[in-house]
């Protein structure tokens, strides 16, 4: 039990300054909109007496919302380097630098009277969003006794979806959300930061990278028995050294060199199909989309900011009943079932949205489809897309993956950012259908390519994906000599030599 307690404020401390702040900082922003793009105009017709077009006012603001998926490629990119030179809970700590500088700027914009320091501010808190979603589910897959492993790192996704909701509490005109303390709203991200600094180093590394990347077999033996107390078992160290064993030599790959790995590319195609699906099918864009279907259901403009709260509890929810589901029903069934009820609610949206105004009630179904629609993203992509790469990929890869699924969630994000006004004023009522193309195609692809990874270690994992790619290059005919150029070590990866 007191293994278990000590893990469990593990990840409360790591994730209350980690993904808690991603969806913390999507969710402000919204609160404030109306505020910033008044204090834009206001500074510059203090500048240069000018008062600037709607449509510059929106320019500006665009490009204040849109800095921060630059920042979290940034993140993402940094992630990796980071969680090898300063170990996954050492880059946590570190990642809080720039939030901290981040709040500072937003705090201050105002008096400073610049709306550049809140562009810089979004850029920052950015690159924090995408080190800590990177590094905290990895630090999560690495610290966690493998039958608790999906819980654990699904546990990211309870605190994105926490995150989101919390902000919009905060976002309330009756607390933060007000024009005299929008910088104070701006600014309150750096609070959970404080609680990871005080909290997060009275807990252990990674035992796995104590262990593999640093070498030092007596403080992963105290990791594992202060995260395990009685559960500690002697076997589990023995994988551990087995996997060391068999990483001996290697360094920590790089970006490039995962990429040139032939071995691993069905597990990179795996993580890069799933990263980019989760940002692609359009459950960020339905949270843009919710004001509109619920003034069009009939409910009055100063409480629709009480029901959008209804829609960060609705991801909430769903991401911890499926934290309890996920080592009963596997990730494979989860993933696939979450895109498959959201590729059946888009539908269901656009004839909704496509007889509104023809058939009574239409607004409330489209009401129920944007809450069913989010349920069924918390149930499975939200929280099972985070933790496949520690699962798929050994340790000396698993950072580098990081890197790639990372940077794909960040750019289709900022994508879809940009062209779904486009595509809501090019399609209309039919503006969900691409969505749920892509939530079939989702479904499909990794249901055919993903192989069921609970309860099962990176060697088995590893084990599967080469008997699928041996009988795929059996069926195509590859020759034996193009077999063995391409057959990978022992533990499922090339060999990358030690550099001296």
């Amino acid at each position: 039990m007191r293994g278990l307690l000590t893990l469990a404020l593990t990840v409360l401390s790591a994730a209350i300054g980690g993904t808690l702040q991603y969806g913390y900082n999507i969710s402000i922003i919204n609160s404030a909109t109306s505020h910033i793009q008044k204090f834009v105009n206001q500074t510059c017709w203090d500048r240069w007496a000018v008062v600037l077009e709607p449509s510059h006012v929106m320019l500006i603001w665009t490009l204040i919302v849109t800095i921060y998926t630059l920042g979290g490629l940034v993140g993402a990119l940094l992630a990796g380097p980071l969680s090898i030179r300063f170990g996954r809970k050492g880059a946590l700590l570190l990642n809080n630098c720039f939030l901290f500088l981040s709040a500072l700027l937003a705090l201050t914009s105002r008096a400073a009277g610049s709306f550049e320091m809140i562009v810089l501010a979004r850029l920052l808190v950015g690159v924090n969003a995408g080190v800590s979603m990177n590094v905290q589910p990895m630090y999560f897959g690495e610290s966690a006794p493998k039958e608790l492993r999906g819980a654990v790192a699904f546990s990211s996704a309870i605190f994105t979806a926490l995150g989101i909701m919390l902000g919009q509490v905060v976002g309330l005109t009756e607390l933060l959300g007000s024009e005299a303390r929008w910088p104070y709203l701006l600014a309150s991200n750096a609070l959970p930061g404080l609680a990871q600094l005080l909290a997060l180093p009275w807990f252990p590394e990674s035992p796995r990278y104590l262990l593999i990347d640093r070498g030092d077999e007596e403080a992963c033996g105290r990791a594992l028995r202060r995260l395990r107390g009685e559960r500690f078992s002697h076997q589990e160290m023995e994988e551990i050294l087995q996997e060391q064993a068999a990483a001996s030599g290697l360094r920590a790959r790089t970006l490039r060199e995962l990429l040139a790995d032939r071995a691993l590319r069905p597990q990179l195609r795996v993580a890069m199909a799933a990263s980019s699906a989760m940002m692609l099918c359009g459950n960020d864009s339905i949270y843009f989309y919710a004001s509109y279907i619920f003034q069009e259901a009939g409910i009055p403009a100063s409480a629709i900011q009480y029901v959008i709260i209804g829609t960060g509890a609705c991801e909430l929810t769903a991401a911890v009943v499926c934290n309890l589901l996920i080592e009963r029903v596997g990730r494979r069934p989860l993933l696939m079932g979450g895109y498959a009820l959201m590729a059946a609610w888009a539908l269901v949206f656009t004839l909704a949205l496509s007889l509104q105004g023809k058939v009574a009630g239409m607004p409330y179904l489209s009401m129920a489809c944007v809450f069913c629609y989010i349920l069924s993203f918390g149930m499975g992509p939200a929280g099972v897309t985070g933790v496949l790469p520690a699962e798929i990929f050994d340790q000396m890869a698993r950072p580098a993956a990081y890197m790639v699924a990372g940077s794909l969630m960040w750019l289709n994000l900022g994508l879809v950012g940009m062209a779904f006004p486009f595509i809501v004023a090019g399609l209309g009522q039919f503006c969900f259908l691409p969505f749920c193309g892509v939530c079939v195609l989702a479904c499909l692809y990794l249901g055919l390519t993903l192989p069921e990874t609970k309860g099962r270690t990176v060697a088995e994992i590893t084990g599967e994906f080469q008997r699928r790619r041996k009988e795929e290059r059996r069926e195509n005919g590859e020759s034996e000599q193009e077999r063995l150029q391409l057959e990978p070590t022992s533990n499922g990866t090339a060999a990358v030599p030690q550099s001296h």
